[in-house]
């Protein structure tokens, strides 16, 4: 059974519910969901602010979560979806936790490490190869973190 765009786009309103989340709390807004078998295993949004630590994106909550919930670090058959296109951190803990697929919303140009910055998900340094594709909801994601920055300015 394959994933179809409408699943992606589902999973990837279920991320954006959470970056709002993390937007409510003053955090920069970004939500991610960690899904296998069409299950969510696991959900994070931004919390570097509220938790004091520079490694809390989306990203690693929903990831460390996943980790536990199915008692294992590698999440063998999971999709990762988030609403921005991850960092470099973000990235080697896609890699180690050996993602299947990565989905995300926005496109980061300036620290983007799935396409833009960096190349991580071809890195020859890195034995695990994570199938990605961005765009999902780009708009809708984009303009979360458009108006958040807007609002700050």
């Amino acid at each position: 059974m394959g994933i179809s765009e409408t699943d992606d786009a589902a999973w990837m309103r279920h991320a954006f519910r959470l970056a709002e989340r993390a937007e409510a709390l003053g955090e920069v807004p970004i939500g991610a969901v960690v899904v296998r078998d069409d299950r969510c295993l696991a959900e994070g949004w931004n919390r570097p602010i509220g938790m004091s630590d520079p490694t809390a994106h989306a990203e690693i909550i929903a990831l460390r979560e996943a980790g536990r919930a199915v008692g294992n670090y590698r999440l063998i058959d999971a999709t990762l979806y988030v609403t921005l296109e991850p960092c470099v951190m973000c990235m080697g803990a896609i890699s180690h936790a050996r993602i299947k697929r990565l989905v995300f919303g926005a496109y980061d140009p300036k620290r983007g490490a799935v396409c833009h910055a960096l190349s991580l998900t071809d890195a020859p340094f890195l034995n695990h190869r994570v199938a990605w594709q961005g765009g999902v909801l780009e708009a809708e994601c984009s303009a979360l973190l458009k108006n958040f920055f807007k609002s700050r300015r």
